[in-house]
């Protein structure tokens, strides 16, 4: 499956925050929506960062309390692995795997279109699976009525 078709069937929000949020902000909007990443978005829509649970605690870590006084800016990642929609569920999986990430932004012509987890991958590889598994049963079936 297309991850573009991913997107249109799964009819998902996405939610995004600014690199001058305070981490605590970021930690309301991933509780709030649970979820476990979000794109950063500057003011003018550009991707600039992402920001994950990892990232919260590594930076809890560091600090202490005092990590929600924090911008996100100082605890996001900055360097973003990303796919397109084109991608099929199959490279993104790897891809996350390679990279060992669990989310992966869906980017189109520069702009964020949505968020992939490695749920995703694993929930559509799985329907994949037991698709083909239910062909493959339907073929031996007829096979052996032919007989």
């Amino acid at each position: 499956m297309r991850i573009g078709d991913f997107l249109k069937r799964s009819q998902q929000q996405l939610v995004t925050c600014g690199p001058d949020d305070s981490l605590e902000t970021a930690a309301k909007l991933l509780d709030t929506f649970g979820i476990g990443a979000m794109p950063v978005r500057d003011a003018e829509k550009r991707m600039v960062g992402i920001v994950s649970e990892r990232d919260l605690v590594r930076c809890f870590a560091n600090q202490g309390f005092h990590f929600l006084n924090i911008r996100v800016r100082d605890a996001m990642t900055a360097k973003v692995i990303s796919c397109t929609p084109d991608d099929s569920m199959q490279a993104a999986q790897t891809l996350m795997r390679k990279n060992h990430i669990r989310h992966l932004p869906v980017v189109e012509d520069g702009n964020v279109v949505g968020m992939l987890s490695i749920r995703d991958t694993l929930a559509i590889r799985l329907e994949e699976s037991e698709f083909e598994i239910n062909v493959l049963r339907d073929v031996v079936t007829v096979g052996r009525s032919l007989r």
